[in-house]
């Protein structure tokens, strides 16, 4: 009986997205998982146990639309580089990266999916988003004046400080925040169009 209920409870729903659920042991695994990836320690507060939860609603409606537009998955052969790269951040030897696997929880095959997941979503905001996106030179140059100028200034007095240097970096910077504001926008239209319930009780 107390097997019973202690599975009730871990797999409890926490958020219903339409006709999708995500369980309170779907966020304990991407936690376990986020965790992994980062090189941290899991965190299972309240309050990240909802920051996961939105995460993964998110991520569920990028997934739903990239299969209702048909998009192109990427190639699964594609993530040998990403994972060796991980591993190489992260681990002194093949061996430790193991051990490390096996405390987690975790098979190679799922940090795989994991990586593939990401990949997937990431190549989505690439195609769906960032041509929406324009920085102009003027942007650039205001952002210049207003913000990176004033600051270098004052940590390099009597420093030079070119436009030159910044360029490009200022670019990726506005580029990237206009883009996760486009992001933003058409997650709140997807929230609007799908029911999306959470269940305070599963995030205590």
């Amino acid at each position: 009986m107390g097997t019973a209920l202690q599975a009730e409870t871990i797999d409890r729903i926490a958020v219903s997205v339409g006709n999708q659920v995500i369980t309170a042991s779907d966020l304990d695994r991407q936690i376990r998982m986020a965790a992994f990836l980062s090189g941290t320690a899991p965190d299972f507060s309240t309050a990240a146990r909802r920051a996961m939860a939105d995460r993964l609603v998110a991520q569920r409606l990028m997934l739903k639309e990239i299969e209702t537009t048909h998009y192109v998955a990427p190639d699964p052969a594609a993530i040998g580089p990403a994972l060796a790269e991980f591993k190489k951040k992260y681990f002194s030897s093949d061996e430790a990266y193991r051990r490390a696997l096996e405390q987690a929880g975790f098979t190679e095959a799922e940090v795989r999916e994991e990586l593939l997941r990401e990949r997937l979503v990431n190549a989505f905001i690439e195609v769906r988003f960032h041509p929406a996106v324009q920085v102009t030179e003027q942007d650039i140059q205001d952002y210049f004046e207003k913000t990176v100028a004033p600051a270098a200034r004052a940590a390099a007095p009597g420093q030079p400080v070119a436009l030159e240097q910044y360029h490009d970096r200022i670019e990726r910077s506005l580029t990237g925040e206009r883009v996760d504001a486009e992001v933003e926008r058409w997650l709140a239209e997807a929230r609007r169009r799908n029911e999306i319930i959470y269940h305070p009780e599963a995030f205590e």
